[in-house]
């Protein structure tokens, strides 16, 4: 099976920076040492974020870390950023090691994504993931720029309708192919000027792989199957 490297992938919210999109299925391009587990500490948000695929307002599906704002969840618009936005929560599900558990971890990554675009705030997601991962860390780019001069994003939300692990019984390095929908985003300057040409809606099929290790899952590597 053909693979190309991780960062030849871009998703729908680096296309507006003009970056390419172009990948196949990619696999164990995150070597490395022994990663650090993600930090699991959990906290409840102020609307309840689940693990179903559903998309919840501000928070996609499922869990994170660090305490919500008080008051009625606003989605960003033309005249400012988001506010109280639901924190994502990590279900102990996601914390397993079997088939259900990565499926629960892999939600949860992207309900934290889809936080990071609502908000800029990226303390739960960024120990989710290895830093040889060089699609999470253009993610991780693209996220800081968004918010950059107190700049902010409008839509961009992100739901996950599927899942589909290939477990391996044998253990080790697992992969999973999921569905990601983002909603389409605009880009706003502190000043209220349009920040960047809008990204369209997008409906993409990705890759994510995995680790366990001490108890908990992380992100090794990532791309879009073609």
């Amino acid at each position: 099976m053909p693979y190309r490297p991780t960062d030849s992938f871009i998703p729908a919210r680096l296309r507006g920076a003009g970056l390419g999109l172009a990948a196949a299925l990619l696999l164990t391009g995150c070597q490395g040492g022994t990663p650090s587990p993600p930090n699991t500490t959990t906290a409840e948000p102020a609307s309840s974020a689940t693990a179903t695929g559903a998309p919840v307002p501000g928070a996609s599906e499922s869990g994170a870390a660090g305490a919500p704002s008080a008051g009625e969840y606003k989605p960003a618009d033309a005249k400012g950023k988001a506010e109280n936005v639901p924190v994502p929560v990590m279900p102990e599900l996601a914390k397993e090691n079997s088939k259900e558990g990565l499926e629960a971890f892999i939600r949860y990554w992207y309900a934290q994504l889809s936080y990071v675009d609502e908000t800029g705030d990226m303390s739960g997601w960024l120990p989710l993931f290895t830093p040889d991962c060089r699609l999470c860390m253009r993610l991780r780019e693209s996220g800081e720029d968004g918010y950059v001069r107190n700049r902010w994003l409008v839509g961009g939300r992100i739901s996950i309708p599927s899942v589909e692990v290939q477990w391996q019984e044998s253990g080790g390095t697992q992969w999973s192919k999921v569905q990601v929908i983002q909603e389409s985003i605009d880009y706003y300057n502190a000043d209220g000027t349009k920040g960047r040409e809008s990204d369209e809606k997008s409906n993409d099929a990705f890759v994510l792989i995995a680790n366990h290790v001490n108890g908990a899952w992380i992100a090794v590597d990532l791309g879009l199957l073609s």
